[in-house]
Parts: structure tokens; sequence; C-alpha cells
């Protein structure tokens, strides 16, 4: 029987275990602080917690136009008594349900779990310190799953701690009056869409000339569209050059020159790798802060050693890291496995939510590929109209020679579940003359899928 040794209890890490388990390999999971990792803890699961939250306050005042004259009071009342402290609370009895259930997975697959830190010892052996003890591990093979932690740049380092990031935003007490927000990426714009649906003064700071640089610039021009009429304040093309504590919060120094006063800031500018805890250097690899070099599609390191998730700087997503993980397993239990980054759907639970999954058009145009683009709106959908949620669209990119499907996108409502039959699409290598002989329900946002393909 193989012995494998799973360093981290994340997304990555934990259907590693499993995976290795099912395949009749002897587990070990070492994992330092909780089960599950950031997505679990103090990611993914708490913030679709607090924008489900969100979002059902902003229903309330969407269907106050249903009412009588009186039903926009109703609705500002309901608003008026929102209470944090009951959102903490059940997004906190979420995680924990979770976790419990991560827990009952692995001892139900006779996975060993240790709460501990790891440190090779050579390419055969661990040294493992936990609370109890100091103890040796050998494997005939390891996986490294360790994650990644927030980053913080001049000027914001020297206020950790003082400041919020993802590791401790879900512990405030209170919601503070104004915040703002460094960095226009996918956490940047989560947390800023909650914070504002719950009254919070927000201001988003991004270096780049728009939000969510890595996505379609006509997907995020919905979304930037909103947050302004919303009133979210946008900085782009900007950076923060200064920073100083005041007696009613933070003074913010912008590229620009201008001056902006809030209660507390939120560092969401990326995350980075740490790995120098597991000495790396003692079995001959090398890491960045961006992270660890696999093979891409095997997840091999070198020889016996794989690394899956954020630690291998391929894509930061929980989902991406547990197909990872179990592909890693595979390879490393003798079952052959491949990932593929390009099949994995990119979602963010903004309102209007984005999705993507597969090549943006400037992907596509960067790699010499000459494409096809088919949109369609929401503004023609029967059940858009009919619900009044017509704001955004889908679109397929196309392989303009072969009709491949090679990317898409979506913005607007229920974006984040129609991107999946687009990753079907994709990692079915699947033509846009196939795509028009699927017969989607009616009425349906999905439909909107099969009319944009006849386009």
């Amino acid at each position: 029987m193989k012995s494998v040794v799973i360093i981290g209890g994340g997304p990555a890490g934990y259907p590693a275990a499993l995976k290795a388990a099912a395949l009749g390999a002897q587990v070990t999971l070492i994992e330092k602080d909780k089960l599950g990792g950031v997505c679990l803890n103090c990611g993914c699961i708490p913030s679709k917690s607090f924008l489900d939250g969100a979002h059902r306050f902003q229903t309330a005042f969407s269907a106050a136009a249903l009412c009588k004259a009186d039903g926009q009071k109703y609705a500002q009342a309901l608003f008026d008594a929102r209470d944090f402290s009951q959102l903490k609370q059940r997004q906190q009895a979420a995680t924990q349900k979770l976790a419990q259930g991560i827990s009952f997975l692995l001892k139900k697959a006779n996975v060993t779990v240790l709460n501990g830190t790891a440190s090779f010892i050579d390419g055969h052996t661990l040294s493992v310190s936990t609370a109890q003890e100091e103890k040796t591990l050998t494997f005939d093979g390891a996986i490294i799953a360790t994650g990644s932690t927030a980053f913080y740049p001049p000027p914001f380092d020297t206020l950790r701690g003082q400041i919020y990031d993802n590791s401790n935003f879900f512990t405030m007490e209170k919601l503070p009056k104004s915040m703002a927000v460094i960095g226009g990426g996918v956490i940047g714009c989560e947390m800023a869409d909650f914070l504002q649906a719950f009254g919070v003064e927000v201001h988003i700071v991004e270096l780049q000339p728009r939000l969510l640089p890595q996505e379609d610039e006509n997907l995020v021009r919905v979304l930037t569209q909103q947050f302004t009429k919303r009133g979210i304040n946008l900085y782009l093309g900007v950076s923060v050059t200064g920073v100083s504590k005041t007696d009613n919060g933070f003074e913010l120094t912008l590229s620009d020159g201008k001056k902006l006063q809030t209660e507390n800031v939120l560092a969401a500018i990326g995350r980075t790798v740490d790995v120098g805890e597991l000495h790396l250097e003692r079995i001959g690899v090398q890491a960045t802060r961006k992270g660890i070099q696999v093979t891409p599609q095997t997840l091999q390191v070198k020889d016996n050693i794989y690394a899956a998730g954020d630690v291998t700087g391929l894509l930061q997503l929980a989902h991406a890291a547990t197909r990872q993980g179990e592909v890693a397993a595979s390879n490393l239990c003798d079952v052959p496995a491949e990932y593929h980054n390009e099949r994995v759907p990119r979602a963010i639970y903004t309102s209007p939510e984005i999705a993507s999954v597969g090549l943006t058009r400037a992907q596509a145009q960067a790699q010499g590929l000459e494409i096809k683009a088919h949109k369609s709106f929401f503004l023609a959908n029967g059940r858009a109209v009919a619900q009044a949620q017509t704001d955004g669209y889908v679109e397929w990119l196309s392989d303009a020679a072969s009709g491949k499907i090679i990317g898409a996108c979506s913005a607007g409502a229920q974006a984040t579940e129609l991107i999946h039959i687009a990753a079907v699409a994709i990692s079915a290598e699947l033509t846009l003359t196939q795509l028009r002989e699927v017969v989607f329900a009616h009425p349906t946002f999905a439909e909107t899928w099969g009319e944009a393909v006849h386009k």
C-alpha cells in the first residue's frame, strides 16, 4: 500500500486525500489551522453567505414596486431592521456544518488528520510539529496544498492587523460607515457589493484602468455601470501612494493627488504564496511569491512530489484547486489524469453576476486566433423580461475556421449557474453546429445560450 502525505487541508488538500484513499493509499493529511482552508473559513462560503443576505435586502426593495403606494416604506423599514449579528450567526453556522462534513468524510475514508506544521527533511521524510509532539513521517509520495495568504505590498505592509483582509473581514463586530477597498478584482468587487448593499459608503481603488482586469471588457462594463448607479465610488487607474491612521480611521493618498478619508480599509490586492516553513530547498524545489512550478497537466513538481491549489499559481479558485488535488492524487497513485485550466469556469457573485470559461477575446487574439462572437441579450429573453431582470447577456466565442467553442461569458441574473452550460460545451469540444441541435426549455434564462449560437 502506497503511503501518501498531503500538506494542507483546504479545497485542494482534502479532496486529494479522499481521492488517494479511494485509490487504496494510506493517507495522512496535515493541516496547521482549520480543515476547509481559506475557502470554507474566510473565503468562498462566508462571502457567499454575506452576499446572499445583501441581495435578499435588494430583492425586498425591488418587490416594493409590486406593492401599494406605501410599499417602499415597508421595504425601508425591513432594511433599517437588519441585524449584522444575525447575518454573522447564519454564516458561522454554515461554515461549521460544512467543516463537520469534511471531518466526517475524512474519517470515513480512514484518512489520518494531524493538526500541525510540516517541513521536508528529504524527498521521502517529513518533520511534523503538533501541539503535543514532534514526529517524523516517511512517505512514498507527497502533495503540497498549502494555499495562499493576502498580499500586503507597500504602503499597506505596515498595517497588517490594523486593516481588514479576507482572513479577518468576517470577524468584524459591526459594519463601518465607510470602507476603502484596495483592489478591484474578484474579492474586492464581491465585498464592495456586500458592503454597499448593507449601507456602507464604499470606495474601490484599482491600479488597472478597469475593474476585474482579467475578464472581458464588455462583461465588466455591465458590472461597472451597476456599481456606479448604486453609488459605489470607483478610482480606476490609480494607486495608493500613502496611508496614515487618523482619529476617525484612515487617510489614503492616491497617485493622482486625491485624498480619501475612510473609517477602515480592506486589502484585496491579491494573494501570495509563502512556503518557507516547508524547507523546499531540502528536496531541490524552488518557490516564488506566485507559487511552485508544476507540470500544468499532471501537477507534478518532481519525482514523487506534487502540488495543487493556489500554491501552484495556475488559477486561484476553490473548484480549480479541488480538481487539481484530485488529478495530483490520481497521478501519484499511478492512475493517469489531466488537469485543464481552460475548462475551469470563473464565477463572480456580485449583483449582477459575472461568469466566464475558456479564453477571453483578448486571450484568443493574443494567441493569434481568428474568432467569431455570438451574443444574445437578456433584454430579448422571455423569462428575463417577465421577471424584470434584463441587464446583461451571454456570449460564445468560436474558432472561425473550425466552429469549435473556445470561450464563453455571461453577465446578469444567474450567470454563475448558467456558465456551466458553456463549461460542458468547452470540455466536450463542441462546435456551433452541434450546439444548435440542443433544445432549451422555454422560458428560461438558459435558452439565451441557444439563441446566441444562431447569431
